[in-house]
């Protein structure tokens, strides 16, 4: 019995020898292969390289003569016979510290050289040196982890301010609309709406893009392209070809070398409905948004829209949470009526703030104060989310008040007491971005990113004051018993 199985198990040793060996010589091929890629023509890197490793070896010889080291010397001179007679007439100190002047002059001149030559390749023209991209890039990637919930305009000039700061930015955009050109698309396609998602994505690619530029070009004429925006088209186009709008996304992100990840609520087919306080029940997010009267309730269809597992992870390692700012029944509310989302953000153990709009909205919320934007996302959700609210304190100019007024739309109001009573902490900012040619209003993209930042830093803080002095109590508690 033992004679039988000792063969096998010598065959199939040998057999494991076989492999390994036929995997370290595939690795070590590929390596040679790779290698030998450097050594091609034309890549002005050879030479450099050559300079470099001169560089070193008179640099070493320079500093064996200058140490008196007697076999480094000797060898030396065995190899460079002719610079006998030099060695001789001059002191060793002197050659030696010429010999390592010059070394590490050619060694800093080939590096500088040859890693020049890379730049020249992977830098674009006009940008910033490699070094400086380099420690950019070192810098946002420790950034802090941001997920940022809404959509709109709002979600974007946030996004747009953020990226300076980190990479870590995960955007989680409504896909609700079923108005303009995502709308269409959505009838005749039977696609998830695109077009808050292509502002989130062009928001976090680089700034004065050709191909940003692209994305948000809209077509003013032609049968059946009227209204569209390339980006849209594109994004429609590519959720075809790739099955669903998630990799769509993250193909399009790779085209616009986008900072951060820009996900979709959920990949169901959601609609919004509404219901007024006087009872008529309105279905779709644009006649949600156009309907006079004031809403009383809102839920998509359907109810249970299930969450993408990259919006629930990205919630569960976030450092910070914000919602808004937008559209707060049309942009913000419809990412918390997913089930898994909302229930994510209220077992999260971070930072969680609520951008409130500078201005109302017209058919969504007029009349509305800081309080009552509040409320309407704890009746929504059916629970408290945030602890803190971030508001607008500079006021807009008076040409700019009478232009929204034209439109019905006012200044959102801060009613202190109110918001006391529901416990939530104010933190006031001069956040407003006033255009003063068309009087448009924005929160500022940068000072909005700078507050919130502070913000986070602030609650890290009092959380680590708070660890201490907790395990401080509990110390002195023991102590005492």
């Amino acid at each position: 019995m033992l004679t039988d199985t000792l063969p096998s198990s010598l065959e199939s040793l040998i057999r494991r020898i076989k492999h390994s060996l036929s995997a370290y010589s595939y690795q070590i091929v590929k390596q040679i292969n790779y290698c030998s890629k450097w050594l091609t023509p034309g890549l002005s890197i050879k030479r450099w390289l050559v300079v470099n490793i001169a560089g070193i070896l008179l640099t070493s010889w320079g500093i064996g003569i200058f140490l008196n080291l007697t076999p480094v010397y000797n060898r030396m001179i065995l190899i460079f016979a002719r610079l006998t007679a030099i060695t001789h007439i001059i002191p060793s100190y002197i050659l030696g510290m010429m010999a390592i002047s010059i070394g590490l002059w050619l060694t800093f001149w080939g590096q500088t050289r040859a890693i020049s030559s890379i730049a020249q390749v992977l830098k674009p023209e006009g940008e910033r040196e490699l070094v400086d991209i380099l420690l950019s890039h070192r810098r946002l990637n420790r950034g802090p982890k941001i997920v940022a919930i809404g959509g709109g305009t709002g979600l974007s000039s946030l996004l747009r301010g953020l990226k300076q700061y980190s990479n870590n930015l995960t955007a989680i955009v409504t896909v609700a609309d079923d108005g303009g050109s995502s709308g269409r698309l959505r009838e005749e396609f039977g696609v998830l709406p695109p077009g808050d998602i292509r502002n989130c994505i062009t928001a976090l690619a680089k700034e004065e893009s050709l191909l940003t530029q692209l994305f948000q070009y809209r077509f003013s004429a032609g049968d059946g392209l009227k209204g569209h925006s390339f980006g849209n088209l594109f994004l429609t186009a590519m959720s075809e070809i790739t099955g669903n709008l998630e990799k769509a996304i993250a193909a399009s992100a790779k085209v616009l070398a986008v900072q951060g990840e820009v996900l979709p609520a959920t990949l169901n087919d959601v609609r919004l409905w509404a219901e007024l306080d006087q009872g008529q029940r309105i279905e779709g997010e644009s006649k949600i948004a156009t309907t006079k009267g004031k809403i009383d309730k809102i839920g998509c269809i359907p109810a249970n829209a299930t969450a993408l597992p990259a919006t629930i992870k990205a919630i569960e390692s976030a450092d910070c949470i914000i919602l808004g700012p937008g559209s707060l029944y049309t942009s913000i509310i419809p990412n918390l009526l997913v089930p898994e989302i909302r229930d994510a953000i209220a077992k999260a153990q971070v930072p969680c703030i609520y951008v409130c709009n500078i201005m109302t909205q017209p058919g969504e919320t007029d009349g509305y104060s800081v309080s009552d934007h509040i409320k309407a996302i704890d009746k929504a959700c059916g629970q408290k989310l945030f602890d803190t609210v971030l508001v607008n304190q500079t006021a807009p100019s008076t040409k700019s008040i009478i232009k929204y007024a034209q439109e019905d739309s006012h200044p959102v109001i801060l009613d202190w007491e109110k918001i006391a009573l529901i416990g939530r902490q104010v933190i006031l900012a001069d956040l407003l971005d006033e255009d003063m040619q068309t009087h448009c209003i924005r929160h500022h993209s940068q000072r909005l990113a700078i507050k919130l930042l502070d913000f986070l830093h602030e609650s890290r803080e009092s959380l680590i004051n708070y660890s201490i002095q907790s395990f401080l109590l509990r110390s002195l508690a023991r102590k005492v018993a």
